[in-house]
């Protein structure tokens, strides 16, 4: 059971957060608070130490000081933000969340510099009359990072601790 909330929580939330704010250019609290409240109830039932957990809290926290100065500078969404900060959490210190930081940041520089191509082409003009689009192809709209995290995270996340301890159970069998 606890496996199953492992490889279903993050991936969702990832997902759901990526199309949200691809479609809204928002990303729910929701989602972040839905990662927050897994990790903590699910990373004890682990076997997870005490220590190793408060880490985990303590990168989240970090990555949150980190991004709301980014947002405060107008830099980064406050969705964006959160997202980035809850998710860090289930990666936790190490290379896991390296990996996240990296590969987000590599998918957020390409996101953006696509969108601001697309943005000066003549496709923007059609692509902003569908709905499914309107918000990629409107300059004045600010780039949906959303995407870039859920991705990021998602290709990071194999390499967390609770994946790891998930795959390690379910070979034990």
């Amino acid at each position: 059971m606890i496996e199953a909330a492992i490889f279903v929580i993050f991936p969702f939330c990832m997902v759901f957060a990526a199309v949200s704010d691809l479609m809204s250019m928002t990303i729910q609290n929701r989602v972040s608070l839905l990662l927050v409240a897994g990790f903590a109830l699910i990373a004890p039932m682990t076997g997870m130490p005490w220590e190793a957990y408060g880490l985990h809290f303590l990168v989240m926290a970090a990555v949150l000081a980190f991004t709301f100065t980014l947002f405060a500078l107008n830099v980064m969404g406050g969705g964006d933000a959160k997202l980035m900060a809850a998710s860090a959490l289930w990666m936790g210190p190490g290379m896991a969340l390296v990996d996240y930081l990296f590969t987000a940041t590599m998918l957020g520089g390409a996101l953006t510099l696509g969108l601001l191509l697309f943005r000066n082409s003549p496709l923007a003009i059609f692509a902003g009359r569908s709905i499914f689009t309107q918000h990629l192809a409107d300059a004045s709209v600010g780039i949906p990072y959303g995407i870039a995290l859920g991705a990021g995270g998602l290709l990071a996340f194999p390499a967390s601790p609770l994946m790891g301890w998930a795959m390690e159970r379910l070979t034990a069998v």
